[in-house]
């Protein structure tokens, strides 16, 4: 292939290669071509121009294919519009010879065709430099029409248009002949030829005046004739061009009305030109008068829909401001089409034109209008609405009758009613909330207008009005109470009105219908309303024989709309219901055979509706309320279901007595049967399948019925693949709603609401707008299928072979159509039984129940229906999947082999090759390998079939499932089916589009079988990879547009699997033109491509994007197509796609495609992107308005050639200024303000300096072009501003959500220039006016609540320091919490009940978030010192909100005043919380009638509302309990005045004392129930603060003396507690958690020791001395009993984290072979923090055990303080001491001096345990080579501690003994002088020590080594202050020790302490130059020398007379010292006295 890269053909290269891929060769340089010549040097093309030519022009002759010659013909074009155009007319006069050619072989074509291509091309480009040569070239193309074939005539009329659009207007002189040319073929047999025309017409309009002047008529005319017979393809071309003509008609073109003088046609005109084709088809207007006025046959459907769609191209044309003005004769205009007779001859007919209507309506008002035009709309249909109302009140109420003609306008009237009821339903819920303009207008009267209608005379109108008042419910939530209460009163009041009864009991169904989607819901007493009423309805039916018909379906109706509303509302009324329906059925067989006695055709009428309507109401209970369906509900629901069983038999025999009309019944009660069987399980009702089956199998065997319906199920139960088979992908366009009508079963597409009135209260089926239940008849044979398949893999074998053999009968005796008909039904059954045999994992049976369903099956594989035989296909394939048996699989296999080898008619081929590939599809690759190389060898045979497209299709279809489901076994024969896969796409003609699909499909499976592989380099791989490519382009370049989605899937599957040869710069233009496409599938494709590539390439996708749009702005690319890609780029695009698309998976995908760019560009392009959502949220609503996305075209490139998908829903008229794009839509609003908290978001995650204004500036004025978050700020509250104050609720809730982002993230930002001030304080003003509104009364409850949320934020955030600008907000929450009391809500008459449960819950969890920060605050300022104000140094507080200006408790200031209420509501709603969450066996204990704030009824959405709320309130109440002594001091006269839903703890007492104290336990049982219950089980999705929230609830709870005696009294309590923290901590990981966790536990250990203490005291002052051994846990035995024991379980918490945080110190790991002793680390700050805690927790627990228990616990504590202090001693280089190791310090401390050392009964166990602690201690700190960093004076001082406090224990014992004096001398022999003070310092301590028999061996030991290190001094004096501290350190022991010394050792003493001193005193001349240090020596000692003096004066006299030198270098000293300055020496004394202290002293002291 790369040989094919060079800008002449290499044709060496193409003489060496195979024949067979020359093609391939050829087409890949003309695309290397394509590509170079643009971009080539016009020199070098120039020079070779004349090699190229001939290259070029021979391959004309050289029979090319299809693509080939378009590519062709596009280089010579390019080339001559490049190069020189010398030789252009010799090659033009070439091809026109070879067009003239008489050889007409079928060899010779593809020259011509060719020839033809390049003509047309020619022109294209060049047009009229080609000058006059053209009229030769028009005749000869026109010659060659007429006598071309098929493909050539396709061909030629292409080439013409491209004539026509490169001439422009020159060629006027020829247009007349091509246009008498052309017309005639728009009726040709080929459907590509009449697509053809259609679009060369198109062409020819833009110039031919006449064809939109005097021969409009016979353009219509002929267009109507084209549709007829007519394929998708062709309906779309002609439409496109009778709609635009028609424009052109009314509004020409300005350049050819200048040109001439030409009438212009009415509008009026116009649309009945439209209306003729829509009423009459293509009969013309030529037909005798009579035909017409007798009605004749009823128009075409095809003619119908292409008109329709005809409709829509001509208003679209004409764009939105058009349609806005003349919007109220258009609905006319349509609305008259459907009153007409001849559009409504039949029901059918009639349901089929409505449909055509609303399309009209739906396209045009619902795409081309904004909303603000949409709601003038609205009113214009009302008027329609309200007038065609009048005319039938006017007939009704004539009762004289004269008015005969009126009963037909009536009956006329009520197509228009549904048409336009259902138009201005889809309307309003469209708009949603926007719409409320439309409702509150007392002029327009929309409710009043559309309730009228609901006493029509037709059925179908109420039901339309019903179905119009459900939407407007959905849109409007708020209207749907005082919808259902006025209904209700209309019923009440008009129950006399059959009409009455019925509409409005179909409204009320309606609307309870719709309430699933009002989130809000109604109220619970609706639903006692509406019970009651039908109840009232069905008693009283039997009252009036005129009425009882209606009562009784409307009351059932009712009932089963009911049952939508959930098991919740169910559940009260169910024993009601049951009874209701045992009572409609009889109870007995001899009930039944009395009931067939007697009656008349009308009460039976009565009895089979009741009764079908009864089992509606049941199948609705059953589907909607699953959760009520008990063993015991079911059984009471199968005696009326067997009874209606019963019934069954006998009505033949009923209707045979009193006549057919009662037919329809009785089919209804079968329909609802069928229904409610297939939603129980089949156990339930095993004992009727005989009876059952046989009349399913007799409906839809058509047994009893004349008529020939088939079943609508087959499409649905075939594969979704096979719908290029079946055609069904029309389902997946645009025009599905109006193409369903021509779709080949019966009825299809006729859905409608009188079909079945119950569907206007079920859900709608996804992707419907409306529900359209299918007819009656076609209804039931679909619930009897569906029936056969739940039902049959429950049935004996016996049974299923005689069903297969009855079917195999029933066939045979059909005949012609009929046959078809029962046998498509059967088919459907049969698919529906497999389907459902393989779900249930059951098999088929044995082998003659395989051979009757193989036989069934075999025999419909060459039945001459296809979608017949696909169902035979999919039949076979399940049959394989459920037997399973390779025997079986390799039968079937060979049978169709054989069949294929020998048979030779298109019918058979198809279908056995069809059944290959579902063999494959089913069994998979391993189960059918064996067949893999004969399957795949027939079909590539069947492939190059070129005789028959038929074949090839379903042929490679086949292969396409094959290699789908062989995946890499499908390896080996990759290569031959890839060559055949490109020689078709080079051969097959492009109007053969269904070979290309499946050519699409075969090449997506070969890319996914390569898979990853095609990432590699071999060339079998690069092959591979670029046929391919080649493969894709062919595709790409294909006219029909599923080809086009087939070939960017492709493209998308080779991107995820070799990304690198995918070249993105040609594939995203592509993209982003098929955006614009009018096909949904195209449409769809592209945007799940985009999706895919913006997840990798992002960036490079808007690049290449935006460099399309810039090409298409130079205009200089003739092929420009019009984009509107503008400066917002394809992101632009993408939302404003949004606005117009109504595709699920298209939107869902776009929203994937934004997120993803969003993911990766946002904060690169931040601007960028913030503009994008603020134009989309600042649109306007105005049409014509400011809009957003403003299409810009360039004015010449009109002309340019339009591509065939030239959108129909993006208008695309001549001058854009009179249809300005649509303002983004609230949908798209919405997701713009999500996409706006995405971006904050993404930026927190990137870069901290978006959120800090001083950094972002510095940043900006470093480099303009980066943009940080901050900058943007106003605009982001700008945006969140607008979307919180629109008026679609749903962008309110975006808006207060990006609100609340806004605030938390920006609260801390400071100010630069004001420093003390917060950047969000300027927008005070914003936040308040965003938040007003959300509270004003007419609000929904979710966003008030939201609102809630957003006001205590931003109350909290401490923005805001001003308390006046404060109260602005405050005082939304202040009324919202006077709602909350007076127990009023808003909402409370229009929303359900849990609605006001959530307003009210917001509130108080509002009210406790703010009482938590103030408390936070006031505790704060409490904490600080008080400082005097106007000091200048408020900056460095700026922590402390806006501290300095606040008084301290400011914001607590504007709680206070709330809190007794606040308090009282808290605790209730706790109360609430706690029993709503009891497990549902305590159900029983719950309060009958609710708590505070919830209602029985809504209890199951009660809870999810508590569940967000109830932590902060926990939080907020267990702050207000410890701050007024658990509320005794507020509560003194709140308690008589709780309200009455309080438990009865609070009520009653004999004393308020008494009172008081249970009060104290229940608060203290709720808020710990509360507590322990949430920590036991936090689920994962429980936000982290919640769990933060409980935990500092239970601490403060805890701080509280009432809680700790409580929780101390209550041992099991505290052990409870503490078990369940350790549980969170087992689940939870973050250290804040942890750390909060244990605080609490400190509280806990600490109540109980106050309460032991206390217990004590108490036995004390009884005297009982000897009992206070026992006292504590453990008693006189010492153990502790796991469960029971508090110590126990605190052990087990504080072991857990320690071990967590220290693995180190887990005995086991240690023990295990593997483990390897790790390097003490230095802990995190946190983990550090949390070890010293839990070690601080751990000393206190002995002092909670008896003596006994205390020896128990005490090995561990010491083991793990011991360990603790060994694996955290590291040395930190400023020699601070860490926390835990401080803490272990403090542990030993408290755990030696402890009252436990008295203890005589323990005292063996005490000395043992503290000598060997000690040793532990001498152990770890013995210096190791492996621990360099060890901390020796954490050590040094734990050994001391020891000494000092357990001195007793330890004298004498000599091992220990000697291991701490080597520890001092290492530490006295230390380079560090830091460990040498300390280790002076702690001797200094323990030779102070008052025991004398401890101290003494240590001086002996150590002092000797003391005075040798201090004299050493002498020779190195010290030279840091470090060293200089140790020297005094040391001096001052010896001091003491000479006070120690008896009198008279004390001269010796001296002697060695006086020398010392005098040697460090330096003489006085060396004393100036001597460094600080030194001098700070010799002061030191000066002045010990002065003070010891007068201390021993004898003694110090000897020592000094003793030594002369000495005397004199003291006295030269203190002379020096006297002489310097009087002042300098005061100055001097004062110094070293500071000195004398250690610099570095201790956090803690120990001693």
């Amino acid at each position: 292939m790369e040989l094919a890269h060079s800008l002449l053909l290499n044709e060496d290269a193409l003489a060496q290669i195979t024949e067979a891929k020359r093609p391939v060769f050829i087409f890949e340089w003309l695309r290397f071509l394509d590509k170079v010549l643009v971009a080539a040097n016009k020199v070098d093309v120039k020079e070779k121009q004349k090699k190229l030519v001939e290259q070029l022009t021979g391959l004309i002759s050289s029979a090319p294919g299809p693509p080939t010659r378009k590519l062709l013909a596009k280089n010579l074009a390019t080339l001559y519009s490049i190069g020189d155009t010398f030789t252009v007319f010799q090659t033009l006069d070439k091809c026109n010879e070879i067009i003239k050619s008489k050889d007409d072989t079928p060899a010779y074509l593809p020259t011509k065709l060719a020839a033809v291509a390049c003509v047309g091309a020619f022109y294209e480009k060049m047009g009229r430099m080609l000058g006059s040569s053209f009229p030769d070239t028009i005749n000869n193309l026109l010659k060659a029409l007429k006598s071309a074939e098929s493909q050539g005539r396709g061909e030629i009329l292409l080439s013409l248009q491209k004539v026509l659009s490169g001439l422009g207007g020159a060629a006027a002189s020829c247009h007349r002949d091509i246009y008498k040319n052309a017309r005639s073929l728009l009726t040709d047999r080929s459907m590509a030829v009449r697509c053809a025309v259609a679009k060369c017409l198109l062409e020819l309009q833009n110039e031919a005046v006449f064809m939109w002047t005097t021969e409009l008529e016979n353009v219509a005319t002929l267009c109507f004739k084209a549709l007829e017979g007519s394929n998708y393809g062709v309906r779309v071309a002609v439409a496109k061009l009778l709609g635009t003509v028609m424009a052109t008609a009314l509004m020409p073109k300005q350049a050819a009305v200048m040109r001439q003088n030409v009438k212009r046609a009415t509008l009026e005109e116009v649309l009945e030109l439209m209306a003729t084709g829509f009423l009459r088809g293509g009969s013309g207007f030529l037909k005798s008068g009579g035909e017409m006025l007798k009605g004749g046959a009823s128009v075409s459907r095809e003619v119908r829909v292409g008109v329709t769609q005809a409709y829509v191209v001509f208003v679209t044309t004409l764009g939105g401001q058009w349609l806005e003005r003349n919007f109220a004769t258009f609905l006319s205009h349509v609305l008259d089409l459907v009153s007409h007779p001849r559009a409504t001859q039949t029901h059918v007919e009639a349901v089929y034109s409505r449909r055509c209507v609303s399309f009209m309506l739906r396209a045009t008002l619902g795409g081309l209008l904004g909303e603000k035009a949409q709601i003038a709309a609205g009113k214009e249909i009302c008027q329609a609405i309200s007038k065609q109302m009048r005319a039938v009140e006017a007939v009704v109420n004539d009762m004289s009758g004269e008015n005969k003609a009126g009963a037909a306008d009536v009956s006329a009237s009520q197509h228009v009613m549904v048409c336009a009821l259902k138009e201005l339903g889809s309307l309003v819920q469209s708009l949603s909330a926007t719409a409320s303009p439309l409702i509150q207008e007392p002029s327009i009267g929309l409710l009043e207008t559309v309730t009228s209608v609901l006493l029509h005379p037709s059925m179908a109108a109420r039901l339309a009005a019903a179905w119009c008042l459900r939407c407007v419910a959905v849109a409007l939530p708020y209207q749907l109470s005082p919808l259902l209460d006025r209904c209700a009163e209309r019923i009440n009041n008009l129950k006399s009105s059959p009409e009455a009864v019925s509409g409005y009991s179909f409204a009320m169904a309606a609307l309870l219908g719709g309430v699933h989607q009002c989130p809000l819901g109604i109220p619970h007493s609706k639903g006692k309303l509406v019970v009651s009423i039908a109840e009232d309805l069905l008693r009283t039916a039997a009252q009036n024989s005129r009425l009882s018909l209606q009562r009784t379906q409307a009351g059932w109706l009712l009932l089963g709309a009911l049952m939508t509303l959930g098991s919740s509302l169910v559940r009260y009324h169910l024993p009601k219901m049951l009874l209701l329906w045992r009572n409609v059925f009889p109870r007995s067989q001899k009930e039944l055979e009395a009931e067939k006695a007697r009656g008349d055709s009308f009460t039976w009428q009565v009895t089979l509706e009741g009764r079908a309507g009864a089992l509606c109401a049941m199948r609705s209970f059953v589907a909607h309320c699953p959760e009520l369906l008990t063993e015991d509900v079911i059984r009471r629901l199968m005696s009326p279901i067997e009874c209606a069983m019963t019934m069954m038999s006998q009505v033949p025999a009923i209707i045979k007595v009193h006549g057919a009309h009662l037919k329809a019944s009785a089919a209804m009660v079968r329909l609802r049967l069928y229904d409610i069987l297939a939603l129980l399980p089949p156990k339930t009702y095993e004992g009727s399948f005989n009876a059952l089956l046989r009349e399913l199998v007799a409906e839809f065997t058509l047994t009893d019925n004349s008529a020939n319906t088939t079943t609508s199920l087959l499409r649905s139960l075939c594969h979704y693949d096979d719908s290029v088979l079946m055609g069904s992908w029309l389902q997946e366009t645009d025009h599905k709603s109006i193409e369903d009508q021509l779709q080949p079963n019966s009825a299809s597409g006729s859905g409608a609401l009188e079909h079945d009135p119950s569907s206007i209260y079920l859900r709608v089926p996804v992707g419907e707008a409306v529900p359209g239940p299918l007819p009656l008849g076609v209804s039931v044979i679909d619930a009897s299928v569906a029936l056969f398949g739940v039902v049959f893999p429950h049935v004996s074998f016996k049974h299923r072979l005689q069903m297969l053999d009855h079917f195999a009968e029933c066939i045979k005796q059909a005949k012609g159509v009929r046959q078809q008909a029962v046998q498509l039904n059967i088919f459907t059954a049969v698919l529906s039984a497999l389907k459902g045999l393989a779900e249930n994992k059951s098999t088929l049976g044995p082998e003659e129940v395989r051979k009757s369903a193989l036989a069934l099956v075999m025999g419909a594989l060459d039945n001459p229906n296809p979608i017949l035989r696909c169902a035979a296909g999919e039949a076979l394939g399940r049959m394989a999947q459920v037997v399973g048996e390779a025997t079986f699989i390799a039968r079937m296999a060979q049978t169709s082999f054989d069949k294929l080898k020998s048979a030779r008619d298109v019918v058979s081929r198809t279908g056995h090759s069809l059944a290959l590939g579902c063999l494959h599809r089913y069994v998979g690759g391993i189960g059918s390998g064996q067949h893999l190389k004969t399957s795949v060898s027939i079909l590539l045979a069947l492939a190059q079939d070129g005789s028959s497209h038929e074949v090839q299709t379903w042929a490679l279809h086949s292969l396409a499932l094959i290699v789908d489901s062989s995946g890499p076994m499908y390896r080996g024969y990759v290569e031959p089916t890839l060559s055949l896969v490109l020689t078709l796409l080079l051969t097959v003609p492009p109007s053969h589009t269904e070979v290309h699909q499946c050519l699409g499909r075969c090449l997506g499976a070969l890319i996914t079988t390569v898979g990853p592989e095609l990432q590699g380099n071999g060339a079998t791989i690069s092959t591979i990879r670029s046929s391919c490519l080649v493969g894709c382009a062919i595709m790409q370049d294909h006219s029909d547009s599923l080809v086009q989605a087939a070939a960017i899937s492709c493209l998308q599957q080779l991107h995820m699997f070799a990304p690198r040869h995918v070249n993105l710069s040609s594939l995203v233009p592509c993209l982003c033109v098929h955006l614009c496409s009018s096909h949904l599938l195209l449409r769809r494709a592209a945007v799940a491509c985009l999706r895919q590539l913006a997840q990798r390439e992002a960036a490079e996708v808007c690049e290449y994007a935006m460099s399309l749009a810039k090409k298409a702005g130079d205009g200089k690319d003739s092929t420009a197509i019009k984009l509107n890609i503008t400066e917002t780029g394809l992101e632009g695009v993408l939302f404003g796609m949004l606005d117009r698309e109504t595709d699920r998976k298209l939107c869902s995908d776009i929203h994937d495609t934004l997120g993803h760019m969003l993911s990766s560009l946002a904060v690169e392009k931040l601007s960028h992107w913030l503009k994008l959502c603020k134009d989309v949220l600042a649109a306007t609503t105005d049409v014509g308005g400011a809009v957003a996305f403003e299409v810009e075209k360039d004015e010449d490139s009109e002309k340019k050639e339009e591509v065939d998908d030239d959108t129909m829903f993006t208008g695309l008229g001549d001058d854009d200024k009179s249809k300005p794009s649509v303002a983004p839509r609230w949908v798209t609003r919405v997701f713009a303000a999500d996409c706006l908290c995405r971006i904050i978001l993404l930026c927190e995650n990137a870069n901290k300096a978006h959120f800090d204004l001083a950094t972002a500036r510095a940043a900006k004025a470093k480099n303009p072009k980066g943009d940080l978050l901050v900058l943007h700020l106003s605009d982001l509250i700008r945006m969140a501003f607008m979307a919180a104050t629109d008026h679609s609720n749903q962008l309110r809730m975006a808006g207060l959500q990006a609100l609340e982002d806004i605030i938390k993230k920006f609260a801390s930002v400071p100010e630069p220039e004001f420093p003390g001030h917060v950047i969000l304080e300027q927008y005070q003003a914003n936040v308040g006016a965003a938040l007003r509104p959300a509270f004003s009364p007419d609000t929904p409850s979710d966003i008030t609540a939201k609102a809630c949320q957003v006001c205590s934020t931003w109350i909290g955030s401490g923005v805001v320091s001003d308390l006046n600008d404060l109260r602005r907000v405050h005082n939304l929450l202040v009324s919202s919490l006077d709602k909350v009391q007076s127990g009023k809500s808003s909402s409370s008459q229009l929303y359900s009940e849990s609605a006001t449960t959530m307003e009210k819950l917001a509130v108080l969890k509002a009210w406790a978030e703010v009482y938590v920060v103030a408390m936070k605050i006031k505790k704060e300022a409490e904490g600080k010192p008080a400082k005097p104000v106007g000091r200048g140094d408020e900056d460095e507080d700026e922590d402390v909100v806006g501290a300095g200006v606040l008084p301290p408790d400011s914001l607590i200031t504007l709680v206070q005043p709330e809190l007794p209420s606040l308090s009282r509501l808290w605790l209730a709603m706790l109360r609430d919380y706690a029993l709503l969450t009891l497990p549902a066996e305590f159900s029983s204990q719950l309060p009958p009638d609710g708590g505070a704030f919830y209602t029985p009824e809504t209890i199951d959405t009660a809870r999810l509302h508590y569940r967000g709320s109830w932590a902060p309130v926990l939080h907020a109440v267990a702050l207000w309990l410890n701050i007024t002594g658990f509320g005794l001091d507020d509560n003194q006269e709140d308690v008589s005045s709780t309200p009455s839903k309080v438990p009865g703890a609070l009520q009653g007492g004999s004393s308020s004392s008494k009172m008081l104290e249970e009060s104290v336990t229940d608060r203290m049982h709720l808020m710990l129930g509360v507590s322990i219950e949430f920590l036991c089980f936090p689920r994962p999705e429980e936000p982290i603060e919640h769990v933060m929230s409980c935990l500092r609830a239970l601490f403060t709870l805890l701080e509280t003396p009432c809680a700790k005696t409580h929780m101390a009294e209550d041992q099991l309590l505290a052990v409870e507690l503490l078990n369940v923290l350790h549980r969170l901590l087992l689940t939870r990981d973050p250290p804040a958690v942890q750390l909060q966790v244990t605080a609490v536990v400190q509280e806990t250990i600490r109540a109980a020791q106050d309460h032991l203490q206390q217990r004590r005291a108490k036995r004390e002052e009884e005297g009982e001395k000897d009992s206070l051994t026992s006292l504590g846990e453990g008693g006189d035995t010492g153990e502790l009993v796991p469960g029971k024991s508090l110590v126990y379980a605190a052990m087990e918490l504080l072991v857990f984290i320690l071990v967590r945080h220290l693995p180190q110190l887990n005995s086991r790991v240690k023990e295990s072979p593997t483990h390897a002793p790790l390097r003490p680390q230095r802990l995190p700050d946190e983990s550090a923090r949390l070890v010293a805690n839990t070690v601080s927790i751990l000393a206190e627990l002995p002092s909670l055990c008896s003596p006994a228990g205390a020896t128990t616990i005490l090995p561990t504590v010491l083991f793990l303080i011991t360990g603790v202090l060994k694996e955290t001693a590291i040395k930190a280089a400023d020699n601070s001491v860490p926390v835990p190791v401080s803490a272990a310090l403090q542990g030993i401390k408290t755990i030696i001096a402890s009252p436990l050392a008295r203890e005589e009964s323990i005292q063996t166990q005490w000395t043992t345990l503290v000598r060997s602690s000690l040793a532990s201690v001498l152990e770890y700190s013995q210096p190791d080579e492996s621990r360099p960093d060890m901390d020796e004076v954490s050590m040094l001082t734990a050994v001391t501690l020891f000494l000092l406090s357990a001195s007793s224990e330890l004298v004498g014992v000599i091992v220990l003994q000697k291991g701490c004096m080597d520890r001092f001398r290492n530490a006295l022999n230390s380079s560090d002088p830091w460990v040498q003070a300390r280790c002076y310092q702690l001797l200094l301590s323990l030779f102070q020590h008052s025991n004398r028999a401890l101290s003494t061996p240590y001086i002996h030991a150590l002092a000797p080594l003391m005075v040798e290190k201090l004299k050493a001094v002498e020779r190195s004096r010290p030279g840091t202050a470090a060293e200089l501290q140790a020297v005094q350190e040391g001096i001052r022991v010896l001091e003491n020790l000479v006070s120690m010394g008896e009198e008279k050792n004390r001269v010796q003493l001296l002697a060695l302490l006086v020398p010392t001193l005098i040697s460090y005193l330096l003489d006085e001349n060396a004393i100036s130059s001597a460094p600080q240090v030194s001098k700070s020596l010799h002061d030191f000692a000066l002045q010990n020398l002065m003070r010891i003096g007068p201390l021993y004066p004898a003694a110090f006299k000897t020592v000094i007379g003793a030594a002369p030198e000495l005397k004199t270098r003291l006295e030269s000293a203190i002379r020096a010292n006297q002489a310097s300055n009087k002042a300098k020496a005061a100055a001097r004394q004062a110094q070293p006295t500071v000195q004398a202290g250690p610099t570095i002293k201790l956090k803690t002291s120990f001693f």
